[in-house]
């Protein structure tokens, strides 16, 4: 079509993980999903707003949720947006901050997204390699282009940066510091503090790992009231149904249950990384609902169609960077033992 834009013309797309048809029978540890339901609170919550009101348009600045949001992280509601998954808000930092022929840049291996929404918008793209102990190779005193993608605990590989590193980061980034927190939940720390620190840090959140709400699609940034402002300028005004809004209050109300699925995740985690290690796999200890292995022959696609031919879903990245190793997400305890026994048979 000669009418596209050469940069939508030219560009790959994301690619997804592998999405089966709902009538096929998987082990599913491809996409870092929860293996856990949504707290029970988050369904009553949505069967309660099926009714009659669905006729209505749904609040749209998302007051309820963004409500509860800074009552759990401690912020004031305007410092706070809601988002249709948090890709939306990550799609909404770019084009508010950059603008065609200007700069991004993030951490390679990292989320492969970023490339794709920066030609989306026409922008370049920057990468830093990583060295043994994950320091940015060739970073500059002082970077100057307009957005950096930092995703904290780093997807695919799951380790995580320490506070004292972002905050350095931070100050040598003369533009926009998105720390992407998709996994936080799982880690020890984040970075919500240095919101209030620096005037250049945006964090955002997800609510489909660590809430089991990915089918919903939710999300949301925390970020000063200036930067909040924009984003809402340029967001669909009805961005969040009413069930999404409704769901994520609950969910983020809900801590009890939360904490419970959280400590169950990270216990099946570590117990499965400490198995792996058995078999010789090389394992990067993860602060994510994830980890990535390497086995002993370094052939992650061998590996990959092993599993998958026992009808066992993870992620093998063709990136030279990544393709030795495989990304494993983290199920329940019985779908972990099931995927271990098919790596037992392969060492």
């Amino acid at each position: 079509m000669t009418r596209l834009r050469r940069n939508i013309a030219e560009m790959a797309g994301y690619v997804p993980g592998f999405q089966p048809r709902d009538n096929q029978t998987y082990i599913k540890l491809n996409t870092n999903e929860n293996p856990y339901p949504p707290s029970p609170k988050v369904i009553e919550a949505i069967l309660a707003e099926v009714g009659e009101g669905l006729r209505k348009y749904p609040d749209a600045a998302s007051c309820a949720a963004r409500e509860a949001a800074g009552r759990l992280y401690g912020f004031d509601p305007d410092w706070i947006i809601m988002a249709n998954g948090s890709d939306e808000v990550l799609n909404n930092l770019i084009r508010a901050f950059v603008g065609e022929g200007q700069e991004i840049a993030y951490v390679q291996p990292s989320y492969s997204y970023y490339a794709t929404l920066a030609a989306i918008q026409g922008a370049k793209v920057r990468t830093f390699g990583l060295d043994e102990e994950w320091n940015l190779i060739d970073f500059p005193e002082r970077y100057q282009g307009q957005l950096f993608f930092l995703v904290n605990p780093n997807a695919p590989l799951g380790f995580c940066y320490p506070l004292s590193f972002i905050e350095e980061l931070a100050g040598r980034v003369d533009g926009m510091l998105v720390v992407d927190e998709a996994y936080a939940d799982f880690a020890d720390d984040n970075a919500l503090e240095l919101v209030r620190r620096c005037d250049n840090v945006v964090v955002t959140r997800t609510l489909s790992k660590s809430y089991s709400l990915a089918g919903m699609r939710l999300g949301l940034a925390i970020a000063r009231p200036e930067v909040i402002a924009a984003l809402n300028k340029i967001r669909d005004h009805y961005n969040l149904d009413r069930l999404a809004q409704a769901a994520a209050g609950a969910a983020l109300d809900d801590q009890d249950y939360f904490r419970s699925c959280i400590e169950k995740i990270c216990a099946t985690r570590d117990w499965f990384c400490t198995e792996l290690r058995v078999l010789d796999w090389e394992v990067i200890p993860s602060s994510g609902n994830f980890v990535f292995a390497v086995p002993p022959d370094r052939n992650g696609l061998r590996a990959y169609q092993a599993l998958f031919e026992r009808n066992i879903l993870v992620r093998h990245f063709s990136d030279p960077l990544l393709a030795h190793g495989l990304r494993i997400s983290i199920g329940s305890r019985e779908e972990m033992e099931q995927t271990l026994a098919v790596l037992q048979e392969l060492a």
